[in-house]
């Protein structure tokens, strides 16, 4: 379940920040901030988040999605948008935000969970075809799905991808839905990876430009990141964004990784990925530059009422 990982050297860590200076996406640079390596590019261009998708298909022990307006992280948004609504702060975010570059669906739940998501792709597409759209899902349904991405008009992608060692990714996920009926542990865990490399394969045949997510959770995953690095490396992922856990949910008692912590793992990615290093753990409802300019507020104002959490699969 581990692998050896050497301590990082000086010259390696040099060797990454000279890698981090090169563009790994030139034809993205500055224009969608989550797929730009160099810091220029990360804060030239806007994103615009769209909290479409009400439900999620696995339970991640580290997750709790919510609707507020107060956590700033992955899973909380205001509230739920309808597909149409969305298409409406569209409209907004173009006439607001000068630099508005990529729409974005990353949550409250998963955008293949349900169609809110690739309905919203569409009719945005349809009414701005120069935006850059973007989907960030858990990947068990993307095999199934990326046709429809594709048709919308999504062109990157993001999937998150925690563990590729069932025994790991099963205390990460224990639990998943899927065709109708819930599966457990290592079932669970192996239906789910297969799902991910499989989906991520089948992108990088259609042409779009794939980053994975993946959490560093102390004492489950942090000696396994150069081995998924590595596998979804080979089925044609080009990047990585290691997240610090934020302890949450089940996994509250553990520790937030440390500085080294995150060092050591990116190190580990490294030798198979470009790594991201500007992650900001944006909600499902941002909109502006990560880490700068913010028009959450401006964009959906301050009478909106937060709703109920959805399913959590």
């Amino acid at each position: 379940m581990s692998e050896q990982t050497s301590p990082p050297t000086a010259c390696t860590a040099h060797a990454m920040r000279q890698t981090a200076m090169v563009p790994a996406f030139p034809d993205l640079e500055g224009r969608h901030p989550c797929f730009s390596t160099t810091a220029e590019g990360h804060a030239k261009a806007a994103r615009l988040h769209l909290p479409v998708s009400p439900a999620c298909n696995i339970a991640c022990a580290f997750c709790r999605r919510d609707f507020n307006r107060i956590e700033h992280r992955p899973g909380v948004a205001a509230r739920l948008l309808t597909p149409d609504e969305a298409v409406a702060v569209t409209e907004r975010a173009v006439r607001l935000i000068p630099n508005l570059a990529v729409v974005g669906i990353a949550g409250p739940g998963d955008p293949l969970a349900s169609d809110h998501a690739i309905t919203t792709f569409s009719k945005i597409h349809a009414r701005f075809p120069e935006l850059t759209l973007c989907v960030s899902t858990n990947g068990l349904m993307l095999p199934a799905r990326i046709d429809e991405l594709v048709a919308a008009g999504v062109t990157t992608l993001t999937v998150t991808v925690n563990a590729v060692d069932p025994a790991i990714q099963a205390e990460i996920t224990p639990k998943i839905a899927w065709n109708r009926r819930r599966l457990d542990g290592i079932a669970a865990a192996e239906r789910l990876i297969a799902n991910q490399i499989d989906g991520i394969s089948k992108a990088t045949h259609l042409g779009l430009t794939i980053k994975i997510n993946t959490v560093l959770i102390p004492t489950l995953n942090d000696d396994h990141i150069g081995s998924i690095a590595e596998t979804v490396a080979a089925a044609g992922a080009r990047m990585i964004n290691v997240i610090p856990l934020i302890p949450e949910h089940q996994l509250k008692r553990l520790k937030e990784p440390s500085f080294i912590d995150r060092h050591k793992a990116r190190i580990a990615a490294s030798k198979h990925l470009r790594v991201f290093t500007h992650c900001n753990r944006c909600r499902a409802d941002a909109a502006g530059v990560p880490g700068g300019s913010d028009y959450t507020r401006e964009l959906y104002g301050d009478d909106l009422v937060t709703e109920p959490t959805f399913s959590h699969g």
